[in-house]
C-alpha cells in the first residue's frame, strides 16, 4: 500500500498521461505570462508616473508653450503628457503656417487641433490596455482549464483503480486527492491575473481622466494663442511665439 508520503504534484503527474501533463504545461505558461506582464506592466506604470510628474512640474513652470515645446524637441516625449503635448504644439503651429492644404487638415485650426489631439489620447489608451487583454483572459479560463485538469485526474485514476480490483478507501482517496491540485492550480494562476487587471484598470481609467482634463488645459491654451509669448528674457521663445501668433 502506498504511503501518503509518496502523494503529491510530482506522484500526480509521473502517474498522469498526456492530456494530464499537457494541462499542467499549460498552466505553467498561463502563470509565466501572468507574472510577466504584472511586473511588466508594474515597471511601465512607475516610470511613467515619475517621468509625468516632471514633465507637468516643468509645464506649469514654463514661461511659454515654445518654451516647453523647444525642451520636447530636445528630451523626445516618454510618456502621454508629453506626448499628447508635443504633437498638440506641432499640431497647432503646423495649421497656423500652412492651413489646410489636405483632406486630413480641412477645418479651423481648433477642428484639426482636437482631431490631432483625440489622435493621440486614443494611441494613448490603446498602449496602456497592452496585456490587459492576456491578463482578463487567464483571470477567467485558468480556473476552468484547472477544474478540466482535476476531472481528467479523477477520471484517469478511477479507470486505473477500477482494472486493477482494488477499491479499498485508501486506494481511491489518494489519486482523487492529487487530481484536486489542478484546481487549486487555476486558482493560484487566475487570483492574481484577476487582481493585476482591476488595479492595472483602475490605474489606466485614472491617468486617462487626468490625460483628458491636461487636454482640455492644452487645447485652451493653444486656441487662444495667449500662451505662446514667453517673456522677453528668452528671445528665441519670443521670436517664434510671436510668429506663431501672428500667422493665427
Amino acid at each position: 500500500m502506498e504511503t501518503t508520503e509518496t502523494l503529491g504534484l510530482t506522484h500526480f503527474l509521473a502517474q498522469s498521461d498526456t492530456v494530464g501533463k499537457a494541462i499542467f504545461a499549460i498552466m505553467v505558461g498561463m502563470s509565466v505570462a501572468s507574472w510577466y506582464f504584472i511586473v511588466a506592466k508594474s515597471l511601465q506604470a512607475m516610470i511613467a508616473r515619475r517621468r509625468t510628474a516632471r514633465f507637468l512640474e516643468s509645464f506649469w513652470n514654463a514661461s511659454s508653450l515654445h518654451a516647453v515645446e523647444l525642451q520636447l524637441e530636445e528630451h523626445h516625449p516618454g510618456e502621454p503628457f508629453s506626448h499628447l503635448a508635443y504633437h498638440a504644439l506641432v499640431s497647432s503651429r503646423h495649421h497656423a503656417r500652412h492651413g489646410a492644404g489636405r483632406l486630413n487638415e480641412a477645418g479651423s485650426a481648433a477642428e484639426f487641433l482636437t482631431r490631432s489631439m483625440r489622435r493621440v489620447i486614443d494611441e494613448e489608451t490603446a498602449s496602456l490596455e497592452w496585456g490587459l487583454t492576456v491578463l482578463a483572459s487567464i483571470g477567467s479560463t485558468a480556473p476552468f482549464i484547472g477544474l478540466f485538469g482535476t476531472v481528467w485526474g479523477v477520471y484517469h485514476a478511477l479507470v486505473n483503480i477500477g482494472m486493477s480490483g482494488q477499491g479499498s478507501l485508501d486506494q481511491i482517496a489518494g489519486p482523487v486527492g492529487e487530481a484536486l491540485i489542478m484546481t487549486g492550480a487555476g486558482l493560484a494562476v487566475a487570483i492574481p491575473a484577476v487582481l493585476a487587471y482591476n488595479a492595472f484598470a483602475r490605474s489606466n481609467r485614472l491617468l486617462l481622466a487626468k490625460l483628458d482634463a491636461f487636454a482640455h488645459d492644452l487645447f485652451a491654451f493653444l486656441t487662444t494663442g495667449a500662451h505662446w509669448v514667453g517673456t522677453e528674457a528668452d528671445t528665441r521663445s519670443g521670436a517664434v511665439g510671436q510668429a506663431v501668433a501672428g500667422g493665427a
